[in-house]
C-alpha cells in the first residue's frame, strides 16, 4: 500500500525529455469514485511550493508510467498543463 505521504517524497521525472519536475505538492482526488485524478507539482520558480509566480503543473493519473521506490515516471508533453487556484472555474 502507498500512502500520500510516500508520494510526496518521490521526485517526478518525465520520460519524454528526462526532465526532473520536482516533488508532489498536492493530489487531486475524485471522492465519488475514490480515485486519484492527478498529481500537482509546484511550477518553475516556486520554493517549497509557495514563493513564486508560476502556476502549478497538473499531471493526470493516466500520464503516470511507473511509481518506483524513489521516483515517479511520467509520459507527458513538455507543454505542461497548469492549475491556477485563483482562476478555478
Amino acid at each position: 500500500m502507498l500512502k500520500t505521504s510516500d508520494l510526496s517524497e518521490k521526485e517526478v521525472v518525465n520520460v519524454r525529455d528526462g526532465s526532473r519536475l520536482g516533488l508532489i505538492s498536492d493530489i487531486e482526488v475524485n471522492l465519488q469514485k475514490g480515485i486519484i485524478e492527478a498529481i500537482i507539482i509546484p511550477g518553475p520558480g516556486k520554493i517549497l511550493g509557495f514563493f513564486g509566480k508560476e502556476n502549478d503543473i497538473v499531471i493526470t493519473w493516466k500520464d503516470i508510467v511507473k511509481i518506483g521506490k524513489d521516483v515517479i515516471l511520467i509520459n507527458y508533453e513538455t507543454d505542461y498543463g497548469t492549475f491556477n487556484p485563483d482562476n478555478d472555474s
